[in-house]
């Protein structure tokens, strides 16, 4: 068994987590799992990363038993290292699906708040169990859930490490989709076949944007837009779009689905 399986077909890169029966962020799984982002990162042809889990949990997190064999600089190595990781694999320039089902807890939830459409199973469960070993939420969560849905709920699922259940967290705007069990896996590859077939330089644009928002608030990414626009405007794929628009709507019609290249 291989742990991490990753492939790259048709610019869907997909990464499933295959580690039962929890799925653990193990040290040779967090390895694997680099050397996939890593991958990603560095090429051209990728039109969406599809991020998902084999078996009934979709992950309880990192693998405690792997702290013990550090010392403190070991720790502060290995959180400051899996901090790059996960920023690399949130600031990819393309939408990242994740398909959730089961327990998401710790190291799993937070690499799951890094992804743009969230879609979970109806037996779903999201939590931050950190508090009951007497740490804090080593990647980052607490924060990309107050970024979410506020500081309030942040701060009180960090403390109480309680289970946040699927439907819940929807409603909050946590998450994208709840469906049932059976539906997941085909209700996620619906998402990531519509992302793969759009304006993949439009859709990296936007996350750009978000982030800045989110690093620096509103002013700070409405100063990226000008020169942005210059950029992505003069893509192969805005060209010919606006071009087919143009002659659509000189013929009367609508504007026909254009077929993006990603480029």
């Amino acid at each position: 068994m291989t742990k991490l399986d990753y492939t790259h077909i048709d610019g869907i890169a997909t990464i499933s987590l295959n580690n039962p029966p929890q799925n653990r962020l193990s040290s040779d799984v967090t390895s694997k799992l680099g050397a996939a982002i890593l991958d990603i990162s560095q090429r051209k042809d990728t039109r969406v990363v599809y991020f998902k889990a084999e078996g009934e949990n979709f992950g309880f997190g990192g693998d405690i038993n792997d702290w013990t064999k550090l010392d403190s600089e070991g720790i502060n190595t290995m959180i400051s290292d899996g901090i790059k990781l996960v920023n690399l694999f949130e600031d990819l320039p393309v939408p990242i699906v994740i398909a959730v089902q089961g327990h998401c807890l710790g190291g799993a939830f937070e690499m799951v708040l890094r992804g743009d459409i969230i879609v979970a199973a109806d037996n779903a469960k999201f939590g931050h169990p950190e508090a009951t070993v007497g740490v804090f939420t080593l990647l980052g969560g607490i924060q990309r859930v107050a970024e979410r849905v506020g500081r309030t709920r942040a701060m009180q699922w960090a403390l109480t490490c309680e289970l946040i259940e699927a439907n819940h967290a929807q409603e909050l705007g946590l998450i994208n989709e709840v469906v049932p069990l059976d539906q997941l896996e085909e209700t996620a590859e619906a998402w990531v076949q519509r992302l793969a077939a759009g304006p993949t330089l439009a859709h990296a644009d936007h996350k750009k944007l978000l982030r800045a928002w989110s690093d620096a608030g509103v002013h700070a990414a409405d100063a990226l837009m000008g020169e942005m626009a210059g950029k992505t405007m003069f893509s192969e794929d805005a060209q010919g779009s606006i071009a087919a628009a143009i002659a659509a709507a000189k013929e009367g019609k609508l504007r026909p689905a254009y077929p993006f290249k990603g480029k």
